[in-house]
């Protein structure tokens, strides 16, 4: 695979601990492959959701949630949010579950052309009946 790659926000924060044994190994070559070529994404939106999940102590981190994200993405591509990706994310094919935050991150994914990587169960299954390239966790 040579495609770009976007981290669903649960990747992104087990990527950055170094969280290998979370992935299933196609995912970790795959991801660290795109990493090496400079096509390994984040979206803001992830940045949004470490934010609100360490906000509500759902998420612990080591360092402040600022300096968190700014070491966790230097050495990824920081994607920012465009109009055409909050328009898309209202229109995505098919059914799709209402969270708003997944919505973007698909969107966005299906803009940069990018292999989306996620553990998400209904992400997977939206992936698989409407061709959004993935890379399981």
């Amino acid at each position: 695979m040579r495609s770009p790659v976007l981290l669903d926000t649960h990747a992104w924060i087990w990527f950055a601990a170094g969280e290998e044994k979370r992935f299933q190994k196609r995912a970790w070559r795959e991801i660290n492959a795109a990493c090496q070529r400079g096509e390994c994404h984040v979206s803001v939106i992830s940045v949004w959701e470490v934010g609100m999940l360490a906000a509500k102590g759902r998420l612990e981190l080591t360092l402040p949630v600022g300096e968190w994200t700014q070491r966790a993405l230097a050495d990824l591509s920081f994607t920012p949010l465009s109009r055409e990706v909050a328009v898309d994310s209202s229109f995505l094919p098919g059914p799709f579950h209402g969270d708003p935050a997944d919505r973007l991150l698909v969107a966005t994914a299906r803009h940069l052309q990018a292999h989306f990587a996620t553990a998400d169960a209904k992400i997977i299954d939206f992936g698989r009946r409407h061709h959004l390239p993935l890379v399981v966790c």
